[in-house]
């Protein structure tokens, strides 16, 4: 076993694992972080890695020679050859000058390797005073009903042709929020349901793919979805409208939770927290 547990445990402030992104707070183990680091001699996605639904091969990996793990704290580096590439350096430590220490491996890195872009991912405490970065929540399922909501909302394949054919340039529009790529997810038949409100017979808002798995430890997992709405209809509650939705479909199919990624202080970030969900904390990241 390469992790100490009694080392790592109490600088996890919130539940990220390289290469993997947030967990649920119950599959936060040493066994987690030792698979990541296995699985980077091998390239292959582990069985419950997020991306997996996606085919190819992982292209986010640990980069295991260079951990450093002490008690105080323990940095972890990843590296993607995606576009001009990219090395993460997940900093994991209570004092403050963890940061500059991960920065530095972050750019020795990045220049070994070739790639242009270093970057240090900081895990911050839900209590934190200065929320900054993504907001890690979680939807738990077993906490109360999920009714369907009223208003818009079907899979993209239940409405009427003409109104189907609106998803295209719908997805253009909106392909700096992933709906291109979930467009051609969806034309190959790689992906779950995609949940769609209509004004007009246009398509103005999109949530999906709707798809259930199961976790580290086995618990049945709603999975993370792009989800969009056209600037010029926003405000009128549709965005809540079709997250409600896709709740509803979640625990109609057995899903115990699903974790969201929100910008601190967005429109998704907001609703989130208007519908309750439970704060895990944060993940900060900040370019070296």
């Amino acid at each position: 076993m390469f992790f100490h547990w009694d080392w790592l445990r109490p600088h996890l402030t919130a539940p990220i694992v390289p290469s993997l992104g947030p967990v649920h707070p119950d599959a936060l183990t040493v066994g987690i972080f030792e698979d990541v680091l296995r699985a980077a001699d091998t390239g292959d996605f582990l069985p419950y890695d997020k991306d997996r639904r996606w085919g190819g091969e992982k292209d986010e990996r640990v980069l295991p020679e260079d951990v450093v793990h002490q008690p105080e704290h323990t940095l972890i580096p990843t590296l993607t050859r995606r576009g001009r590439g990219t090395v993460k350096v997940f900093a994991y430590g209570l004092p403050d000058s963890v940061v500059g220490e991960a920065a530095e491996l972050a750019a020795k890195l990045a220049a070994r390797h070739d790639v242009v872009t270093a970057r240090v991912v900081r895990p911050l405490g839900p209590g934190t005073a200065h929320a900054r970065g993504t907001r890690i929540q979680l939807k738990d399922f077993a906490a109360g009903p999920c009714p369907a909501p009223d208003g818009p909302v079907r899979p993209v394949t239940a409405w009427p042709a003409a109104v189907q054919d609106t998803f295209a340039p719908f997805a253009a529009a909106m392909a700096g929020d992933g709906l291109a790529f979930l467009h051609a997810q969806m034309q190959a038949g790689r992906c779950g349901p995609v949940l769609a409100v209509a004004v007009e017979d246009r398509i103005v808002g999109a949530i999906g793919p709707m798809e259930v798995r199961p976790d580290a430890i086995g618990r049945s997992q709603l999975m993370p979805q792009y989800f969009a709405v056209l600037p010029e209809v926003r405000g009128q509650g549709l965005g809540r409208v079709l997250w409600r939705a896709a709740m509803h479909w979640g625990q109609t199919h057995s899903a115990a939770y699903q974790l969201l990624q929100t910008e601190v202080g967005g429109p998704s970030d907001k609703l989130c927290q208007a519908e309750g969900l439970i704060s895990l904390g944060f993940s900060h990241t900040a370019r070296v």
